[in-house]
């Protein structure tokens, strides 16, 4: 049973920096594409980040590109979301998953995690 754990939310000021975390079990994580979504009230779910099973390739929605980095351990079985410049908007429930790249990468994979907060104040 394949497991995702978010965790690194939190209330920052707009212009700083939270680092997301999102601990995977119950599957062969290295083989897997990894991804990260977010939630804001009275929206739908959107994609924001997405990385390559091998780390190789990334992909980011045109919103946080150049502000947010996606990251993978591998070793850790851990995918990150290094996230700069935070601006009110990006206020939301974000949620990490994984499975084949052409789901993460665009509606989202076969399983989720259960989504941590991050509150930017302006």
């Amino acid at each position: 049973q394949v497991q995702l754990v978010e965790s690194g939310g939190g209330l920052v000021q707009a212009g700083g920096s939270l680092r997301l975390s999102c601990a995977a079990s119950g599957h062969t994580f290295s083989n897997y594409a990894m991804g990260w979504f977010r939630q804001a009230p009275g929206t739908e779910r959107e994609f924001v980040a997405a990385i390559s099973w091998g780390g190789g390739t990334t992909y980011y929605a045109d919103s946080v590109k150049g502000r947010f980095t996606i990251s993978r351990d591998n070793a850790r079985n851990t995918v990150y979301l290094q996230m700069n410049s935070l601006k009110p908007e990006d206020t939301a429930v974000y949620y990490c998953t994984t499975g084949e790249w052409a789901l993460v990468a665009s509606s989202g994979g076969d399983y989720w995690g259960q989504g941590t907060q991050v509150t930017v104040s302006s």
